[in-house]
């Protein structure tokens, strides 16, 4: 039998057992029913569902129903079924652990600024005790210092002073993230400045306090010089904490793992956690906003296009095995050859209806803005206490474009990133700062970084760091770390920038002169 007459035949059998086979999928679904409904035989899953007055992120497969608002066209969703963003238990028995581990960091991170400013306050009272000490102890058996002493006295307070404004500029400033390790070159500087303080207070309790020494000159000179230490500590502190990682050594290739994004940063001599510091503070204002929208409608293309046919044997599964192996190898390749064909016609007909309906959205918007112009002429001629705020006047126009906006948005797949109320203030502004409509459209035509949007929305606020080395080491070439979040992760590949040797050319300014020849006779 040669592989269309085996293929028709299964297909004519196929046709005649849909009845029987949905028979048999609805007596399985009947006794299965008991035990879903006790939740003893379901998956172990918590469905987490937004705000009744958020757009919900939802595919449209699993829209029910449209539900149109006066003021905002069709902005809330109704959803049946099960929610493709769901949390298991394993989920959330690590949720569980990043809470424990986020209390261990807030008390660590309290702790260390605690010993900070202990630290800290030990250093500054050290040369003002050193000094009044002595006086208040045996003050009669001090020899007199004289001008020497208030000379000493004023270098000693404006340097304190110096020294004060210095370390809160560069240790007591607002903590941008929570590291999973100690900086090591801050816990080393405060190791530093711990037995430098305790090695001059047990300088100064054997030879000063024990020996009631009578040289106040001397100790006021003791004073000054560890204030002077200080400083150059200070010093010392800018160079590794601030200046060392100034000049750009790596450069770092970051990859977004959901969709292929990739931006290029340059770094200096940084561990790998400074290093992604630094690229997450670059992600949010460099990469696009992450839409998990776009991906689902890609998976779902291409599932159904990778979807396979079922065969029924009419002989039983043990006969015509090559006739059936040939008639799915001939479906398969068939389906295959005009897959392309439908997926270009799908991104084809997209692509028209974004246009379609992006255009109707800036005539709306353009109208809109027309309709702001004469009221704001209306508003001239009136009395002051009858002129419209900007606020007032951005809900008198938005229901002219409303439902262009509302349809643009769910078309590019954005809708869950605006808000009524977010883009009432969005236009609220516009309209306070004279903005064109092309301005306004701006933040909806083309997907904008994530600072653009509100955090609630950035669906990545908490990172886990993957690196195969300890996070404390510096930067090397070669070396590749993973920042993970819940939805998508960044790849991080860190190459060294070469050495470059550049040479220089001398070209000699006579080579470029040259002579023109003019020849006095000219044909007739």
């Amino acid at each position: 039998m040669d592989t269309e007459s085996t293929y028709s035949g299964y297909s004519y059998y196929s046709s005649h057992s849909k009845k029987s086979h949905r028979q048999g999928e609805r007596t399985r679904e009947r006794h299965k029913s008991p035990r879903n409904k006790d939740g003893r035989g379901s998956e172990k899953s918590v469905t987490i569902q937004a705000p009744t007055g958020e757009p919900l992120l939802a595919n449209d497969s699993t829209r029910a129903e449209e539900v149109q608002d006066d003021n905002w066209g069709e902005t809330t969703t109704a959803i049946t079924g099960t929610s493709e963003h769901s949390i298991s238990q394993e989920d959330i028995a690590r949720i569980s652990k990043d809470m424990e581990d986020s209390v261990g960091l807030d008390c660590r991170r309290y702790l260390g600024l605690t010993v900070a400013s202990f630290l800290g306050l030990l250093v500054f009272l050290t040369p003002i005790a050193f000094i009044l000490l002595p006086p208040i102890l045996w003050g009669n058996e001090l020899e007199p210092c004289g001008t020497i002493c208030e000379g000493l006295f004023i270098s000693v307070a404006f340097k304190l002073l110096i020294l004060l404004i210095g370390t809160w500029a560069l240790f007591f400033r607002k903590q941008r993230a929570d590291l999973p390790r100690v900086f090591v070159f801050r816990a080393l500087l405060l190791v530093l400045i711990f037995l430098f303080v305790v090695s001059y207070w047990l300088f100064y309790g054997v030879r000063i306090l024990d020996s009631r020494e009578r040289n106040y000159q001397g100790i006021v000179q003791y004073a000054v010089s560890l204030v002077d230490a200080l400083l150059f500590i200070h010093y010392l502190a800018i160079v590794l904490l601030e200046l060392r990682q100034l000049q750009p050594v790596f450069t770092l290739q970051v990859v977004r793992s959901s969709d292929g994004e990739s931006r290029f940063y340059s770094l200096g001599h940084l561990s790998i956690q400074r290093a992604a510091l630094v690229v997450l503070e670059n992600y949010y204002k460099d990469f696009t906003i992450y839409n998990p929208n776009l991906l689902t409608a890609s998976k779902f293309r291409a599932a159904k296009h990778m979807a396979g046919l079922k065969v029924y044997s009419v002989d039983g599964p043990g006969n015509s095995a090559t006739g059936q192996s040939r008639a799915m190898i001939a479906a398969a390749a068939r389906r295959r050859d005009s897959s392309h064909n439908e997926l270009y016609y799908e991104e084809a007909e997209h692509e028209r209806r974004v246009k379609k309906r992006r255009a109707r959205l800036v005539v709306a918007v353009e109208e809109a803005f027309i309709h702001i112009q004469r009221l704001q002429a209306e508003e001239q001629q009136k009395a002051p206490g009858e002129v419209m705020d900007p606020r007032e006047a951005a809900q008198a126009i938005f229901p002219s474009m409303a439902r262009a906006l509302q349809k643009y948005l769910r078309t590019t797949r954005q809708q869950h990133y605006h808000s009524m109320e977010s883009i009432l203030q969005h236009l609220a502004f516009c309209i306070t700062n004279s903005m064109t409509p092309k301005a306004f459209l701006e933040r909806y035509l083309s997907a904008g970084p994530t600072l653009q949007y509100d955090k609630d929305r950035w669906l990545s606020t908490q990172w886990r760091l993957v690196s195969d080395e300890a996070v404390t080491n510096g930067l090397q070439d070669g070396i590749v770390f993973v920042l993970k979040c819940l939805d998508f992760s960044l790849v991080v590949n860190v190459k060294k920038i070469p050495f470059i040797v550049l040479s220089e050319e001398f070209i000699d300014p006579k080579s470029h002169k040259f002579v023109l020849r003019l020849q006095s006779e000219t044909s007739v």
